[in-house]
Protein backbone atom coordinates (compact mmCIF):
# COMPACT_ATOMS: atom_id res chain seq x y z
CA UNK A 1 0.00 0.00 0.00
CA UNK A 2 1.28 3.45 -0.84
CA UNK A 3 2.01 5.85 2.04
CA UNK A 4 -0.75 8.43 2.56
CA UNK A 5 1.58 11.17 1.34
CA UNK A 6 1.89 9.50 -2.06
CA UNK A 7 -0.83 8.81 -4.63
CA UNK A 8 -1.11 8.83 -8.42
CA UNK A 9 -1.45 11.86 -10.67
CA UNK A 10 -1.07 10.10 -14.04
CA UNK A 11 -1.25 6.38 -14.75
CA UNK A 12 -1.41 5.50 -18.44
CA UNK A 13 0.64 3.67 -21.06
CA UNK A 14 3.26 2.66 -18.46
CA UNK A 15 3.67 6.31 -17.49
CA UNK A 16 3.33 6.57 -13.71
CA UNK A 17 3.57 10.11 -12.33
CA UNK A 18 3.13 10.29 -8.55
CA UNK A 19 1.23 12.95 -6.64
CA UNK A 20 3.25 13.73 -3.52
CA UNK A 21 2.26 15.69 -0.41
CA UNK A 22 5.42 17.75 -0.07
CA UNK A 23 4.58 18.90 3.45
CA UNK A 24 5.39 15.34 4.54
CA UNK A 25 9.02 16.02 3.62
CA UNK A 26 9.19 19.59 4.91
CA UNK A 27 7.64 18.97 8.33
CA UNK A 28 7.40 15.18 8.79
CA UNK A 29 9.42 12.99 11.13
CA UNK A 30 12.62 11.36 9.90
CA UNK A 31 11.05 8.15 8.51
CA UNK A 32 8.29 10.13 6.76
CA UNK A 33 10.77 12.56 5.27
CA UNK A 34 12.91 9.69 4.02
CA UNK A 35 9.93 7.85 2.48
CA UNK A 36 8.69 11.02 0.79
CA UNK A 37 12.16 11.84 -0.53
CA UNK A 38 12.52 8.36 -1.95
CA UNK A 39 9.14 8.73 -3.69
CA UNK A 40 10.31 11.99 -5.27
CA UNK A 41 13.52 10.39 -6.49
CA UNK A 42 11.66 7.32 -7.78
CA UNK A 43 9.23 9.58 -9.66
CA UNK A 44 12.14 11.26 -11.42
CA UNK A 45 13.72 7.89 -12.15
CA UNK A 46 10.54 6.31 -13.53
CA UNK A 47 8.81 9.20 -15.30
CA UNK A 48 10.98 12.28 -14.95
CA UNK A 49 7.90 14.04 -13.55
CA UNK A 50 6.09 14.40 -10.23
CA UNK A 51 3.18 16.49 -8.96
CA UNK A 52 3.58 18.28 -5.62
CA UNK A 53 0.68 19.25 -3.38
CA UNK A 54 0.92 21.17 -0.10
CA UNK A 55 4.16 22.58 -1.43
CA UNK A 56 4.29 25.59 0.85
CA UNK A 57 3.60 28.36 -1.68
CA UNK A 58 0.36 30.08 -0.65
CA UNK A 59 -2.46 29.84 -3.17
CA UNK A 60 -2.89 33.61 -2.94
CA UNK A 61 0.70 34.11 -4.15
CA UNK A 62 0.15 31.83 -7.14
CA UNK A 63 -3.14 33.54 -7.99
CA UNK A 64 -1.58 37.00 -7.72
CA UNK A 65 1.25 35.98 -10.06
CA UNK A 66 -1.17 34.57 -12.62
CA UNK A 67 -3.25 37.77 -12.40
CA UNK A 68 -0.21 39.96 -13.04
CA UNK A 69 0.84 37.70 -15.92
CA UNK A 70 -2.57 38.01 -17.57
CA UNK A 71 -2.50 41.80 -17.21
CA UNK A 72 0.96 41.93 -18.75
CA UNK A 73 -0.02 39.96 -21.85
CA UNK A 74 -3.03 42.24 -22.38
CA UNK A 75 -0.71 45.21 -22.86
CA UNK A 76 -0.47 46.70 -26.38
CA UNK A 77 1.78 44.63 -28.61
CA UNK A 78 4.01 47.59 -29.43
CA UNK A 79 4.57 48.17 -25.72
CA UNK A 80 5.47 44.53 -25.04
CA UNK A 81 7.92 44.55 -27.93
CA UNK A 82 9.84 47.38 -26.25
CA UNK A 83 10.75 44.71 -23.67
CA UNK A 84 11.88 42.10 -26.19
CA UNK A 85 14.11 39.13 -25.46
CA UNK A 86 17.53 39.91 -26.91
CA UNK A 87 20.24 37.29 -26.43
CA UNK A 88 20.61 33.72 -25.12
CA UNK A 89 23.21 34.98 -22.65
CA UNK A 90 20.70 37.38 -21.10
CA UNK A 91 17.65 35.15 -21.57
CA UNK A 92 15.35 37.89 -20.35
CA UNK A 93 12.43 39.74 -21.88
CA UNK A 94 9.39 39.27 -24.08
CA UNK A 95 8.99 36.84 -27.01
CA UNK A 96 6.08 37.50 -29.35
CA UNK A 97 3.78 34.87 -30.91
CA UNK A 98 5.41 33.05 -33.81
CA UNK A 99 8.98 33.77 -32.75
CA UNK A 100 9.72 30.43 -31.14
CA UNK A 101 9.76 26.82 -32.22
CA UNK A 102 10.43 24.75 -29.11
CA UNK A 103 12.48 21.67 -29.96
CA UNK A 104 15.55 19.69 -28.93
CA UNK A 105 16.94 19.95 -32.45
CA UNK A 106 20.24 21.79 -32.89
CA UNK A 107 20.78 22.22 -36.63
CA UNK A 108 19.12 25.35 -37.99
CA UNK A 109 17.85 23.59 -41.11
CA UNK A 110 16.29 20.83 -39.02
CA UNK A 111 14.59 23.40 -36.80
CA UNK A 112 13.12 25.20 -39.81
CA UNK A 113 11.89 21.90 -41.19
CA UNK A 114 10.20 21.18 -37.87
CA UNK A 115 8.65 24.65 -37.91
CA UNK A 116 7.30 23.97 -41.41
CA UNK A 117 5.84 20.65 -40.25
CA UNK A 118 4.29 21.71 -36.94
CA UNK A 119 4.01 25.46 -37.33
CA UNK A 120 5.48 27.97 -34.92
CA UNK A 121 4.58 27.66 -31.27
CA UNK A 122 1.20 29.22 -30.48
CA UNK A 123 2.39 31.22 -27.52
CA UNK A 124 4.03 34.36 -26.21
CA UNK A 125 6.26 34.57 -23.16
CA UNK A 126 8.06 36.83 -20.73
CA UNK A 127 11.35 35.73 -19.12
CA UNK A 128 12.61 37.10 -15.82
CA UNK A 129 16.01 36.20 -14.41
CA UNK A 130 17.83 36.95 -11.19
CA UNK A 131 17.62 40.66 -10.51
CA UNK A 132 20.75 42.76 -10.26
CA UNK A 133 22.95 41.40 -13.05
CA UNK A 134 24.46 44.58 -14.57
CA UNK A 135 25.20 43.01 -17.96
CA UNK A 136 21.81 41.30 -18.22
CA UNK A 137 19.08 43.48 -16.74
CA UNK A 138 15.50 42.29 -16.59
CA UNK A 139 13.08 43.98 -18.94
CA UNK A 140 10.44 45.55 -16.70
CA UNK A 141 7.25 47.40 -17.66
CA UNK A 142 7.61 49.63 -14.59
CA UNK A 143 8.75 52.38 -16.95
CA UNK A 144 5.21 52.56 -18.37
CA UNK A 145 2.82 52.90 -15.45
CA UNK A 146 1.88 51.92 -11.89
CA UNK A 147 0.64 48.53 -13.09
CA UNK A 148 4.12 47.86 -14.42
CA UNK A 149 5.57 48.64 -11.01
CA UNK A 150 3.11 46.23 -9.37
CA UNK A 151 4.09 43.57 -11.93
CA UNK A 152 7.78 43.97 -11.08
CA UNK A 153 7.14 43.76 -7.34
CA UNK A 154 5.06 40.58 -7.65
CA UNK A 155 7.46 38.83 -10.01
CA UNK A 156 10.51 39.56 -7.87
CA UNK A 157 8.72 38.21 -4.81
CA UNK A 158 7.53 35.10 -6.65
CA UNK A 159 11.01 34.47 -8.06
CA UNK A 160 12.35 34.42 -4.50
CA UNK A 161 9.50 32.21 -3.29
CA UNK A 162 10.20 29.64 -6.00
CA UNK A 163 13.92 29.79 -5.22
CA UNK A 164 13.13 28.56 -1.72
CA UNK A 165 11.07 25.66 -3.04
CA UNK A 166 13.85 24.78 -5.48
CA UNK A 167 16.22 24.38 -2.55
CA UNK A 168 13.74 22.22 -0.67
CA UNK A 169 13.19 19.88 -3.62
CA UNK A 170 16.93 19.54 -4.13
CA UNK A 171 17.23 18.67 -0.42
CA UNK A 172 14.60 15.97 -0.92
CA UNK A 173 16.57 14.57 -3.85
CA UNK A 174 19.68 14.47 -1.65
CA UNK A 175 17.82 12.61 1.09
CA UNK A 176 16.43 10.21 -1.50
CA UNK A 177 19.97 9.56 -2.73
CA UNK A 178 21.15 8.93 0.82
CA UNK A 179 23.67 11.80 0.79
CA UNK A 180 23.92 14.87 3.01
CA UNK A 181 20.60 16.75 2.91
CA UNK A 182 22.50 20.00 2.35
CA UNK A 183 24.73 18.69 -0.43
CA UNK A 184 23.09 20.89 -3.09
CA UNK A 185 22.72 24.04 -0.95
CA UNK A 186 25.90 25.77 -2.07
CA UNK A 187 25.18 24.86 -5.69
CA UNK A 188 21.69 26.37 -5.78
CA UNK A 189 21.70 29.33 -3.38
CA UNK A 190 22.48 32.00 -5.97
CA UNK A 191 19.07 32.04 -7.61
CA UNK A 192 20.39 31.82 -11.18
CA UNK A 193 16.93 30.71 -12.26
CA UNK A 194 14.42 31.91 -14.85
CA UNK A 195 10.78 32.73 -14.19
CA UNK A 196 8.91 32.33 -17.48
CA UNK A 197 5.36 33.58 -17.91
CA UNK A 198 3.52 31.84 -20.74
CA UNK A 199 0.35 32.80 -22.58
CA UNK A 200 -1.17 30.49 -25.18
CA UNK A 201 -3.84 32.65 -26.88
CA UNK A 202 -7.27 31.25 -27.59
CA UNK A 203 -7.22 29.15 -30.73
CA UNK A 204 -9.84 27.65 -33.00
CA UNK A 205 -10.12 23.88 -33.28
CA UNK A 206 -9.86 24.18 -37.06
CA UNK A 207 -6.23 25.28 -36.72
CA UNK A 208 -5.40 21.76 -35.54
CA UNK A 209 -7.64 20.22 -38.21
CA UNK A 210 -5.85 22.08 -41.01
CA UNK A 211 -2.45 20.96 -39.69
CA UNK A 212 -2.66 17.77 -37.66
CA UNK A 213 0.96 18.32 -36.53
CA UNK A 214 0.27 21.78 -35.08
CA UNK A 215 1.20 22.15 -31.40
CA UNK A 216 1.09 25.01 -28.94
CA UNK A 217 4.67 24.22 -27.82
CA UNK A 218 6.90 21.61 -29.42
CA UNK A 219 8.34 18.53 -27.74
CA UNK A 220 11.45 19.22 -25.69
CA UNK A 221 13.31 18.54 -22.48
CA UNK A 222 14.40 21.27 -20.08
CA UNK A 223 18.05 22.12 -19.62
CA UNK A 224 18.64 22.94 -15.95
CA UNK A 225 18.25 20.93 -12.74
CA UNK A 226 14.47 20.92 -12.24
CA UNK A 227 11.49 22.92 -13.47
CA UNK A 228 8.54 24.02 -11.34
CA UNK A 229 5.41 24.37 -13.51
CA UNK A 230 2.27 26.14 -12.38
CA UNK A 231 -0.56 25.59 -14.85
CA UNK A 232 -4.16 26.68 -15.09
CA UNK A 233 -6.95 24.17 -15.70
CA UNK A 234 -7.08 24.58 -19.50
CA UNK A 235 -5.06 21.42 -20.21
CA UNK A 236 -2.82 20.48 -23.10
CA UNK A 237 0.43 19.48 -21.38
CA UNK A 238 1.60 16.03 -22.45
CA UNK A 239 4.51 13.86 -21.27
CA UNK A 240 6.24 11.18 -23.32
CA UNK A 241 5.55 7.70 -21.96
CA UNK A 242 8.02 4.77 -21.87
CA UNK A 243 6.07 3.41 -24.84
CA UNK A 244 6.90 6.59 -26.79
CA UNK A 245 3.36 7.99 -26.75
CA UNK A 246 2.46 11.45 -25.49
CA UNK A 247 0.11 11.21 -22.50
CA UNK A 248 -2.02 14.00 -21.01
CA UNK A 249 -0.63 15.43 -17.79
CA UNK A 250 -4.05 16.56 -16.60
CA UNK A 251 -4.03 19.68 -14.40
CA UNK A 252 -4.73 19.07 -10.72
CA UNK A 253 -5.74 22.17 -8.82
CA UNK A 254 -3.30 23.55 -6.23
CA UNK A 255 -0.42 21.37 -7.41
CA UNK A 256 2.92 22.09 -9.03
CA UNK A 257 4.22 19.83 -11.78
CA UNK A 258 7.96 19.27 -11.28
CA UNK A 259 10.21 17.67 -13.86
CA UNK A 260 13.84 16.63 -13.77
CA UNK A 261 15.90 18.44 -16.38
CA UNK A 262 18.96 17.59 -18.43
CA UNK A 263 21.66 18.86 -16.09
CA UNK A 264 20.21 17.00 -13.09
CA UNK A 265 20.35 13.78 -15.09
CA UNK A 266 24.03 14.44 -15.81
CA UNK A 267 24.69 15.45 -12.20
CA UNK A 268 23.34 12.07 -11.16
CA UNK A 269 26.41 10.56 -12.80
CA UNK A 270 24.75 8.05 -15.10
CA UNK A 271 27.05 5.92 -17.20
CA UNK A 272 24.75 5.37 -20.18
CA UNK A 273 23.81 7.52 -23.11
CA UNK A 274 25.75 10.16 -25.04
CA UNK A 275 25.89 13.77 -23.92
CA UNK A 276 26.82 16.76 -26.01
CA UNK A 277 26.98 20.47 -25.35
CA UNK A 278 24.07 21.78 -27.34
CA UNK A 279 22.45 25.15 -27.82
CA UNK A 280 23.52 28.65 -26.86
CA UNK A 281 21.56 28.47 -23.63
CA UNK A 282 23.77 25.62 -22.44
CA UNK A 283 21.38 22.74 -22.79
CA UNK A 284 22.71 19.22 -22.30
CA UNK A 285 21.09 16.56 -24.41
CA UNK A 286 20.72 13.17 -22.81
CA UNK A 287 19.39 9.70 -23.49
CA UNK A 288 18.68 6.57 -21.46
CA UNK A 289 19.66 8.11 -18.12
CA UNK A 290 18.74 6.56 -14.80
CA UNK A 291 17.24 9.86 -13.71
CA UNK A 292 15.02 10.90 -16.58
CA UNK A 293 14.74 14.25 -18.27
CA UNK A 294 11.57 13.44 -20.19
CA UNK A 295 10.23 15.07 -23.33
CA UNK A 296 7.00 17.02 -22.99
CA UNK A 297 4.90 19.36 -25.13
CA UNK A 298 1.71 21.45 -25.18
CA UNK A 299 -0.99 20.51 -27.68
CA UNK A 300 -4.66 21.10 -28.37
CA UNK A 301 -6.62 20.58 -25.13
CA UNK A 302 -8.49 17.27 -24.91
CA UNK A 303 -11.85 18.99 -24.41
CA UNK A 304 -14.03 19.41 -27.50
CA UNK A 305 -14.65 23.03 -28.47
CA UNK A 306 -14.83 25.18 -31.57
CA UNK A 307 -12.62 27.70 -29.81
CA UNK A 308 -10.18 26.70 -27.09
CA UNK A 309 -9.70 29.36 -24.40
CA UNK A 310 -6.37 30.92 -23.59
CA UNK A 311 -3.98 28.87 -21.48
CA UNK A 312 -1.65 30.44 -18.94
CA UNK A 313 1.23 28.74 -17.22
CA UNK A 314 4.24 29.80 -15.18
CA UNK A 315 7.49 27.87 -15.47
CA UNK A 316 10.33 28.38 -13.00
CA UNK A 317 13.48 26.94 -14.56
CA UNK A 318 15.96 26.03 -11.83
CA UNK A 319 19.71 25.94 -12.39
CA UNK A 320 22.85 25.46 -10.38
CA UNK A 321 24.73 28.67 -9.69
CA UNK A 322 26.41 29.74 -12.91
CA UNK A 323 29.81 29.98 -11.21
CA UNK A 324 29.77 26.44 -9.79
CA UNK A 325 31.61 23.44 -11.18
CA UNK A 326 29.24 20.49 -11.67
CA UNK A 327 30.41 16.90 -11.55
CA UNK A 328 28.88 13.55 -10.74
CA UNK A 329 27.49 13.23 -7.22
CA UNK A 330 29.61 11.09 -4.87
CA UNK A 331 28.12 7.62 -4.59
CA UNK A 332 26.84 7.52 -8.17
CA UNK A 333 30.12 6.08 -9.46
CA UNK A 334 32.84 3.70 -8.25
CA UNK A 335 36.13 2.12 -9.29
CA UNK A 336 34.16 -0.62 -11.03
CA UNK A 337 31.77 1.88 -12.61
CA UNK A 338 33.79 5.10 -13.02
CA UNK A 339 32.52 8.51 -13.99
CA UNK A 340 31.97 8.65 -17.72
CA UNK A 341 31.83 12.46 -17.92
CA UNK A 342 34.22 15.07 -16.67
CA UNK A 343 32.89 17.95 -14.60
CA UNK A 344 31.60 21.07 -16.30
CA UNK A 345 31.03 24.74 -15.61
CA UNK A 346 27.33 25.38 -15.87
Amino acid sequence: MKPSAISSAVSSDNLEIPLIEFSAFVSGDAPTRRTTAQAILEGFQAAGFIYLRNHGIPKSDVQATFAESQKFFKRPQAQKELLCWTTPEANRGYSQPGREKTTDLIDAADIEAKRAEEGADLKESMEIGREGEPDHPNQWPDRFDDDGQAFKKQMLAFHDTCKTLHGQVMSAIAVGLGIDEHYFDSFCDGGDNTLRLLHYPEVRHEVFVKNVNQVRAGAHTDYGSITLLFQDMAGGLQVLSPNKNFIDATPIEDTIVVNAADLLARWYGDQSGPWSFADTRGAWLRSNDRLKSTKHRVVEPPTKADVHPARYSIAYFCNPNFDRFIEAIPGTYSAESPKKYEGINR
